[in-house]
């Protein structure tokens, strides 16, 4: 059963928490393992971890449309290329340049919107995006020239840069640590559908309606969504209140009893009982829709959230970590989209739009294994580890299942990148895709609170990447560009193990920056 979280002292290193207690049964014939929840629940029926099952459920479910119909438009574009050539005349160089600048402007936009997240709440920036996007879908639709395609894939990425972390800020307002690892794997697998089947859609639009409907019918398709927002998505942002007042933990006898004491904190103040007033009412439903929750603070206070995130990345090594190798990864697979959409139309494949969009399903099929091996495993690892480690759950626990998968990673880069530089079988081309995407949902779901600085570098790297691409290739070919990412993610994947190794020892030594750093968040719950 599980348990809310005890009082931890400041000895404890960053991210360390107890996540499993034994309670031992009456005579002390055998005991049990509780779960200990992490963050803390309040008494208060409107705090998003006291919601139902459903409640929670149909919440996240809506945040994984959204993600679904975002990352599917932000790679929608690839197969309409040829088309789009053919009508208005651009050329590859332009089409690869567009797709950097929308690199670039998922970058920025998570930097300028996630800010007001913070302060504001996540609903309403969920529902200023998409009706953001229904325009640019719009302006899609109707684009005659360069400026137009540079424009559109700017403002389309800006405001696609939301899902990239609005949707892990609504996993972690809604669900204890011990859930996170299965929900962000879903989040990943729902980035790779989008990513995998919009383009397979695209292809065969394309063919039978003209590239110009694709964008109409994602302009119908987020239409939906918003409705389905706008009437049924409530706010996660909790805003503790009884009377006006701050609200507390729920009342829990508290004992402290640790078996290691290498993890016993020095300064513990145990508390016996924390008592509360009268919880609260649940609010009704028109009240739970209201536009917006404006939390205390300053602009000031605001603005520091567009340039902490860097501090934090540039101080704390775990975050730099994540951020690299988040940001190779998912740059080696944009890099693979972009090879797919310029060598695969022309000889020796001569694909048509409806095949290259095609060549999207074994990304899906590989995310879609990845995640169905990975999810499940998840979450049962920590609570394993930590169970072996006397219920005491370490950050560096979930670098275990990404090692499992790592070497798919690199093998199918190479095998990919040989496979169309030297114009092989377009189903060796297949295969490697699938084996590379096969990997990508654990690694990709390790990601760091800092998350705004670890999407930023993740984007600064792909559009460095998607932008030095076509003279890279014309230099030393594909099958060398796509060996050269997968040795520098071998350099990268190796580096997980100092940090299953000495992560903790990393973690102690910039305990004062964390704590500094976690002073400033714009978070109502730690100030419970």
């Amino acid at each position: 059963m599980p348990k809310t979280c005890r009082t931890m002292g400041s000895t404890w290193p960053p991210g360390t928490i107890t996540l499993e207690e034994l309670r031992r049964a009456t005579g002390d014939l055998h005991e049990e393992v509780e779960i200990v929840l992490h963050p803390k629940p309040t008494n208060d029926p409107n705090d998003p971890l006291n919601w139902k099952t459903w409640e929670k459920y149909l919440n996240f479910g809506l945040t994984l449309l959204y993600s679904l119909a975002i990352f599917g438009l932000i790679s929608a574009a690839t197969p309409t290329w040829s088309a789009m050539m053919e009508e208005l005349g651009f050329t590859i160089e332009l089409l690869n340049n567009g797709y950097a600048t929308g690199s670039a402007a998922l970058a920025v936009g998570a930097l300028l919107f996630i800010p007001f997240a913070l302060k504001y709440g996540r609903r309403p920036m969920y529902l200023l995006s998409l009706i953001g996007q229904i325009a640019v879908m719009i302006w899609s639709a109707k684009m005659q020239n360069s400026a137009d395609l540079i424009l559109t894939n700017l403002f389309n990425c800006l405001l696609g840069a939301l899902a990239e972390v609005i949707v892990q800020m609504t996993v972690a307002d809604v669900f204890f640590v011990h859930q996170r690892g299965m929900m962000n794997n879903l989040y990943v697998w729902c980035m790779s559908i989008g990513g995998s089947l919009m383009p397979i859609a695209a292809g065969y639009i394309t063919v039978d309606q003209g590239w110009r409907w694709l964008w109409w019918w994602l302009a119908i398709i987020l239409g939906i969504l918003l409705l389905l927002f706008t009437f049924l998505y409530e706010e996660t942002k909790f805003m503790p209140s009884i009377n006006g007042m701050p609200s507390v933990v729920a009342s829990h006898d508290v004992s402290e009893d640790r078996k290691s004491t290498d993890h016993k904190p020095l300064d513990l103040e145990p508390i016996d009982s924390i008592f509360t007033t009268v919880p609260p009412l649940r609010m009704s439903y028109l009240r739970r829709l209201i536009p917006w929750t404006t939390s205390e603070g300053s602009m000031l206070q605001l603005l520091h959230h567009t340039y902490q995130p860097f501090l934090i990345m540039a101080t704390i090594p775990a975050v730099l970590y994540v951020a690299l190798l988040y940001g190779l990864v998912t740059a080696a697979f944009q890099v693979s989209v972009t090879l797919v959409s310029t060598y695969l139309p022309v000889p020796p494949y001569n694909f048509n739009a409806s095949q290259v969009g095609l060549m999207s399903i074994p990304a899906l099929v590989g995310n879609t294994l990845g995640t169905i091996v990975s999810a499940p495993f998840a979450d049962r690892l920590i609570l394993w580890l930590a169970r072996k480690n006397n219920g005491i759950y370490e950050p560096e626990m979930r670098l275990w299942l990404l090692l499992a998968f790592a070497p798919f990673f690199p093998a199918g880069l190479i095998m990919f990148g040989y496979a169309i530089g030297l114009g092989m079988s377009w189903p060796i081309v297949a295969v490697g895709i699938g084996m590379f995407s096969f990997a990508m949902p654990p690694m990709c779901s390790i990601i760091a609170d800092a998350v705004v600085g670890v999407t930023f570098t993740r984007n600064f790297i792909s559009t460095i990447f998607v932008f030095a691409l076509t003279p890279w290739v014309t230099r030393v070919g594909v099958h060398n560009v796509m060996l050269t990412f997968a040795l520098i993610t071998v350099i990268s994947l190796a580096s997980t193990g100092l940090f299953i190794k000495f992560g903790k020892q990393w973690r102690i030594k910039t305990v004062r920056r964390y704590r500094t750093f976690a002073e400033r968040q714009m978070d109502t719950r730690d100030k419970l």
